[in-house]
């Protein structure tokens, strides 16, 4: 990971649609989806509470979102399995 860069995990659960959707689009606009309501992206600690306070501002009662920062020694040690998309990579991906 580049330096200062960790892989953090952004997790929601928001019931209505209209919010869900506006929610969705910031995440796809910065990170990869891995599934529905599940995008993961490597950034700065900062660059990460910035997006995060963005996203909580537009949750409503009941809503919640959860974000895990992932270090180094835990990514290292991090595995996907199944079709599960790749971790997001300093080289990018290869499609063949």
């Amino acid at each position: 990971m580049a330096r200062g860069e960790m892989l953090t995990v952004f997790s929601y659960d928001v019931s209505e649609d209209r919010r869900r959707r506006r929610i969705a689009r910031l995440l796809e606009n910065a990170a990869t989806r891995v599934q529905y309501s599940v995008f993961e992206v490597r950034m700065s600690r900062a660059k990460a509470a910035a997006l995060g306070q963005r996203l909580a501002a537009l949750l409503g009662p009941g809503d919640s979102l959860r974000v895990y920062v992932i270090g180094a020694d835990g990514f290292e040690r991090s595995r996907v399995y199944g079709d599960g998309a790749p971790f997001e990579s300093e080289e990018g991906y290869w499609i063949i």
